[in-house]
């Protein structure tokens, strides 16, 4: 029986292929850093379960660090930059970068960031869904000639 590309130097490919994932290429772009065909590399996904769980595991790593960094923009924050200077010795005559300012910048809460934010994490409460707020304004409507009735 042939063996298959993936066959050889199985452990060194999992590793390029947990980095590759991790890097954000397509399963596309892994195949081809492979020399297989996409439809190849999708039958070893099936064939090999070790080479999904790299892919996943490689992705999740990813993903982890876009939504930390999206959480962060969503809510804003605060860093430390130093500007440094060559500073010479006057008596060794040797010269070193030395921090001669530090300042604390500030970055606001980005509202797109924090509306895809909800849209994702809570669809149901956040999606643009016109017949939702056609409801809402009905109901906005009915309410308001309640308390008319009743005098208010």
């Amino acid at each position: 029986m042939a063996r298959s590309k993936w066959d050889t130097n199985v452990k060194d490919k999992l590793v390029l292929v947990e980095g590759w994932a991790r890097n954000g290429l397509t399963e596309q772009q892994i195949a081809k850093n492979l020399g297989v065909a996409y439809s190849t590399f999708r039958d070893y996904k099936t064939k090999y379960p070790a080479l999904s769980a790299v892919l996943k595991k490689g992705r999740e790593v990813i993903d982890f660090e876009v939504e930390g960094a999206l959480i962060k923009r969503a809510l804003g924050y605060s860093y430390v930059e130093e500007t440094k200077e060559l500073v010479e010795d006057e008596m060794t005559g040797s010269a070193e970068l030395k921090v001669i300012k530090t300042i604390t910048k500030h970055v606001a809460p980005d509202v797109t960031a924090q509306i895809f934010w909800l849209k994702n994490r809570k669809p149901e409460e956040w999606k643009n869904d016109p017949h939702k707020v056609k409801i809402d304004k009905e109901i906005l409507k009915l309410r308001q000639q309640e308390l008319e009735l009743k005098g208010w």
